[in-house]
């Protein structure tokens, strides 16, 4: 079992310390799948919300949930992102919930001595809330999963990939 690294030696919250580790080119790549109405997701589609271009603004949103992360996890490090991009999927055909998705993946990339797992897993929720924010009005009902890290490269453990 891995030994959990953000406790002190009297059992009390810490930043875990980094300076020893080494400057590595690091990425993670995170996804968050929202559930909405067939309509909802037309009405993204064409253009057709009160509050705007959803997806533009989930995407501007992600980005800024990257930068914030710190401020949002007590013990993660401020890290200096080199790039963050936030992609969407639509799926248009209802699953047997009768519901369309779209499923938003956000990739984080730095160089650096900790890694941005948490940024990217960071970005793609708040890109999910945005839309659900954004469409609230017309669509109470839409819902949230899968929100995981898909891949992350760089650092002393290597590389991890989703199954």
């Amino acid at each position: 079992m891995a030994e959990f690294t953000h406790f002190n030696e009297s059992g009390r919250a810490r930043m875990v310390d980094v300076s020893a580790k080494a400057q590595t080119e690091r990425v993670a790549t995170a996804q968050a799948k929202v559930y909405l109405q067939p309509d909802t997701l037309e009405k993204i589609q064409r253009g057709k919300i009160a509050k705007g271009d959803v997806l533009a603004v989930a995407q501007v949103a992600g980005v800024m949930g990257a930068k914030k992360t710190p401020d949002l996890i007590p013990m993660c490090h401020p890290i200096l992102l080199s790039s963050v991009d936030i992609t969407f999927k639509e799926e248009p055909q209802p699953d047997c919930d009768g519901r369309c998705s779209i499923t938003v993946t956000a990739t984080a990339k730095t160089t650096g001595q900790t890694g941005v797992e948490m940024e990217a897993m960071t970005a793609a929720s708040v890109a999910a809330l945005t839309i659900y924010d954004m469409c609230k009005a017309i669509d109470r009902d839409m819902s949230f999963s899968d929100v995981c890290l898909l891949l992350k490269s760089g650092g002393k453990s290597g590389t991890f990939l989703r199954k």
